[in-house]
């Protein structure tokens, strides 16, 4: 048992993680839609000086963390230490891509101003995401070190 101690917490994360980025996948691209459109008025829009900046970071994040979920799959199905490195390096990077759209989010909310729900729920999950992403990279990281928590 205590060898899948770092499998039976990482494969929720993971699953959770890949929820997440589909998510704000999906909340960055309408709302870039909107913003390309000049519609920044609409009511669940809104938006500020750092609104395009956040929306293209947090795509971008997106694309990377579900990419990262992939090989992060491999990585719960294979359990060996060629895949841990595929993982952990991609992980690594989303983990970066996400604190980067992490900063904006925290711009975007300090400038202030009108932000409609959807923008809000958007930085709401990019805020989290970062949290859980830097949890999952840390348990990664963590079997490399320990045959507790990686496949040793």
């Amino acid at each position: 048992m205590a060898t899948t101690v770092g499998r039976n917490i990482a494969a929720p994360l993971l699953f959770l993680n890949l929820v997440m980025y589909a998510i704000v996948l999906g909340f960055a691209s309408w709302c870039l839609n909107r913003y390309i459109n000049g519609q920044t008025y609409y009511p669940s829009l809104g938006g500020n000086g750092a609104t395009g900046f956040f929306l293209s970071f947090a795509i971008l994040a997106g694309v990377v963390g579900i990419a990262s979920k992939f090989s992060g799959g491999n990585h719960i199905r294979a359990w060996r230490n060629d895949s841990l490195a595929a993982a952990s390096s991609s992980a690594l990077v989303a983990w970066a891509i996400t604190a980067l759209a992490f900063g904006l989010a925290c711009k975007e909310i300090n400038i202030g101003g009108h932000r409609g729900w959807r923008l809000r729920v958007l930085e709401a999950f990019i805020i989290i995401l970062a949290f859980t992403q830097l949890l999952y990279v840390l348990l990664l990281h963590a079997g490399q070190f320990s045959s507790k928590y990686g496949p040793g």
